[in-house]
């Protein structure tokens, strides 16, 4: 008999009063973004008020859910969109104290919980130095960003500073979906679409090909991205975006890479399960990309843990692939520390 696998879920949510507070207070304004008003008056809604509960508690409640579904460790992160709708000030102050209440939460059951470090990109700079503090001090295992803010993207110069200090810290960022920037939002608010059903998807793909378009990875070749929800259909499409984009450098429309776009991509990009629980996509990903490139994850409390962990544990794959996906890759990739299950 080996050793028994850790189950390590690494998208797994969570949020402040005071974040939550500042989503009402925006939800009330006239500037609003249309995506964010459609979903924040969901999530704070009365019937929302069960699933809100879930991402208030870091504590007795949570590890017996995790218990009951047979997860070690959750890997915690500031649920979409985060600070990254506040206003600017409000934004650096409740990032690092959300940071400070996740590094307590960790303090107090470091065998069962890692986190990743919120950042307020609406100051770059700032968001630099709170990363810095958030590995140095926190020691807090990477970062969350929701994707798109105010309607902007990490590829943009302003972003660099951002970008330099996750390399320098070796901080992994886990780009986690929200709903459609304003700009490309409108065709979206209709039938859901905004929403996980499609909208977070086409937002967070847009996001990591802009960053593989961009040449963010030629400026920052040691940068790596995490998407969840197995890479946000990009596996699927790798060999046509380098066949389209070859052509597309030949006549002019596109800038010319160091790489194809699909050696970016499996360079400096990681996936997760997040959110799936289908073979034929699990098995494309696994072609695709590797079994390296791959970390379970649950989408916690938005998904449901027993039937993730129920996938994963009979997914037609070898055990070490399993242990790969379940353990030894988080382990390396958020530098968690080795333990045994108990």
């Amino acid at each position: 008999m080996g050793t028994p696998i850790r189950r390590i879920a690494v998208e797994e949510a969570f949020v402040t009063p005071d974040v939550a507070a500042g989503w009402r207070e925006i939800l009330a304004r006239p500037d609003v973004e249309p995506g964010f008003a459609k979903l924040g008056g969901i999530m704070m809604s009365p019937a929302a008020r069960p699933l809100v509960d879930r991402l208030l508690e870091v504590g007795p409640q949570r590890l017996a859910r995790m218990d009951a579904a047979g997860i070690d460790l959750q890997v915690l992160a500031l649920t979409a969109p985060g600070v990254q709708v506040l206003d600017t000030g409000l934004a650096v102050r409740l990032a690092a104290e959300a940071n400070d209440f996740l590094a307590e939460a960790i303090a107090a059951h470091p065998n069962r919980f890692a986190g990743l470090a919120a950042v307020a990109p609406q100051d770059p700079k700032a968001a630099a130095r709170e990363i810095e503090r958030a590995a140095t001090r926190l020691k807090l295992n990477g970062l969350i960003i929701n994707s798109h803010t105010r309607g902007e993207r990490l590829d943009l110069p302003k972003f660099a500073p951002v970008l330099e200090a996750a390399e320098a810290f070796d901080m992994p960022i886990y780009l986690h979906p929200r709903e459609p920037a304003p700009a490309m939002v409108a065709p979206y608010l209709d039938y859901g679409l905004y929403f996980a059903t499609w909208g977070f998807s086409a937002e967070s793909g847009l996001h990591a090909m802009r960053l593989i378009m961009s040449g963010t990875f030629e400026r920052y070749p040691r940068l790596r991205i995490i998407l969840g929800h197995m890479g946000e259909a990009i596996p699927f499409w790798l060999q046509r975006i380098d066949n389209r984009h070859a052509a597309q450098v030949h006549v002019g429309a596109s800038q010319r890479l160091q790489k194809k776009p699909s050696e970016f991509f499996r360079d400096n990009f990681l996936i997760t399960t997040s959110g799936f629980m289908s073979m034929p996509a699990l098995r494309l990903c696994l072609d695709v990309l590797g079994v390296e490139r791959i970390l379970f994850a649950v989408d916690y409390p938005y998904e449901n843990d027993s039937e993730a962990v129920r996938f994963m544990d009979e997914a037609k794959i070898t055990e070490d692939e399993r242990r790969q996906i379940y353990q030894s890759n988080a382990e390396r990739v958020f530098k968690l520390k080795a333990i045994s299950n108990g």
